[in-house]
């Protein structure tokens, strides 16, 4: 009639998993994997790494920014807690985690 018949074609001899062609189908995943590792993962982890000894040298009269934005100096610092002097007279209480950078010395000249 007007459709021909189809046949499946013949393995081409791989024999099992010891074909070359198998591991050339995985290169590019595994390459995937090693860009996403160097472009995405080790940057996180040494952002991570440079926070922790950040969060680790905490002293009293750093000036630092939280992460709502708020600038302070340190008067007080805990295991888990930071005290921050806004102004004057004006302290808060926040977790260390919420401290997210480290002002030059001087910044911070109101206070």
């Amino acid at each position: 009639m007007f459709i021909s018949n189809a046949y499946a074609q013949s393995a081409g001899g791989l024999g099992g998993l010891g074909g070359g062609e198998g591991l050339m189908s995985f290169l590019p995943i595994i390459l995937m994997f090693v860009v996403l590792y160097f472009l995405m993962i080790r940057p996180q982890m040494k952002r991570q790494k440079e926070q922790k000894s950040m969060m680790d040298a905490l002293a009293k009269n750093d000036e630092v920014v939280t992460v709502g934005g708020v600038l302070g100096k340190v008067t007080k610092v805990t295991d888990a807690y930071v005290t921050i002097e806004v102004a004057t007279g004006t302290e808060i209480v926040v977790q260390k985690v919420a401290v997210t950078m480290l002002l030059p010395k001087g910044t911070i000249k109101a206070i």
